[in-house]
């Protein structure tokens, strides 16, 4: 099994980012800036010899996987293990409200147990085993340059994980619409050659990042 390049793209913006709430499963779209962002991501990944595209089928991530493969012509494979973290009953709700409501939980939260879940919901440790079982069978294709597009904490959670890096420390996510680029040779862990990358995005305004989950 050859060296694989993997490029790992967060969603563009999404209505739920621009206002400040969790989305979890839920299906929200990509906001008007989010669909900026995904053309501008398209045409910064055109240089690369990107042979496959796999994404998470939730509709942030599966329009901004849409955007990308019309500029490279390619198809796009879902996978559900690569959906975001579910976060249960505080799916929908805005960040302000459960920083008022629910600060107990989130100090939890925050605290940078990977096994504590918020209600209802999965632990960054589960996110990143169906991350990492998603990443595996991408290796098992064959492609020696691949993209994944999907959501900041499985994205985050797996690539530690196949970094051997700890899951443990308070959470964290990466901006929309970034690029962050892994090699994973035949033999040994992923190698991080570059993350969270937002050069493409200059004139679109922050990229925007979330302080719980994406």
């Amino acid at each position: 099994m050859r060296t694989m390049i993997l490029h790992c793209v967060r969603h563009g913006e999404s209505v739920y980012n621009a206002e400040g709430r969790l989305q979890g499963h839920l299906e929200v779209p990509l906001s008007a800036r989010g669909l900026r962002q995904a053309e501008a991501t398209a045409e910064a990944l055109a240089a690369h010899p990107i042979e496959a595209i796999y994404a998470s089928p939730l509709c942030r991530a599966r329009q901004t996987a849409e955007v990308i493969a019309r500029r490279l012509r390619l198809p796009v494979r879902f996978d559900d293990r690569l959906k975001e973290i579910d976060v249960g009953r505080f799916q929908g709700r805005l960040r302000t409200e459960l920083h008022r409501d629910q600060a107990k939980v989130l100090a939890r939260w925050a605290s940078g147990d990977p096994d504590f879940p918020l209600p209802g919901g999965e632990s960054r440790r589960q996110v990143a085993q169906r991350g990492q079982a998603a990443f595996e069978a991408i290796r098992r294709a064959g492609h020696p340059c691949a993209l994944v597009v999907a959501h900041g904490t499985v994205l985050l959670s797996t690539i530690k994980v196949l970094a051997g890096l700890p899951l443990e420390g308070p959470p964290r996510s990466l901006q929309n619409a970034s690029i962050t680029t892994v090699r994973w040779p035949e033999h040994g862990p992923l190698e991080i050659l570059a993350i969270d990358q937002v050069a493409h995005l200059d004139g679109l305004g922050p990229a925007g990042t979330g302080d719980l989950v994406a």
